[in-house]
């Protein structure tokens, strides 16, 4: 018998990943954009080569609302009209607390974010980015 099949962790760990659903609810309480949740949650899930969390986050954008031009285009959000400031802003600031670069200039992602949201939403955003980072995590240990 192989050691090197996926890894059950509803039935190994079901309090821990009951815990981080959780949280979900409560960040939800903080006034950020639901569709703007969904372009973050895809974005960094495309970076992280989630498959399974690209799937989904992409049906569950679509079930919200978003339409497929834009679910298409959020891979090169920077580079086209598709998308409000606002929504690059946070899409640079996922970008930037997924693929973690010591040459990121983090204070100019700040001020981006500050010019379009309130502290509480950023802190929601960020606690969003740092929750699908460990989810797609979790799911690709299983790839």
């Amino acid at each position: 018998m192989s050691n090197s099949g996926a890894f059950d962790y509803h039935q190994s760990v079901p309090d821990v990943l009951q815990a981080l659903a959780a949280i979900h609810p409560v960040i939800d309480k903080h006034g950020l954009d639901k569709k703007l949740q969904h372009l973050v949650l895809l974005r960094a899930s495309q970076i992280n080569q989630c498959a399974f969390c690209v799937k989904m986050h992409t049906r569950e954008a679509r079930e919200d609302g978003e339409t497929s031009e834009r679910l298409d285009r959020v891979v090169v959000f920077e580079h086209v009209g598709d998308f409000t400031e606002a929504e690059k802003s946070a899409l640079a600031w996922t970008e930037a607390l997924t693929e973690l670069d010591r040459h990121t200039d983090l204070a100019a992602a700040r001020a981006r974010l500050r010019a379009h949201f309130t502290d509480e939403q950023v802190g929601a955003l960020t606690a969003t980015v740092g929750m699908i980072n460990l989810w797609n995590r979790v799911q690709v240990s299983n790839h």
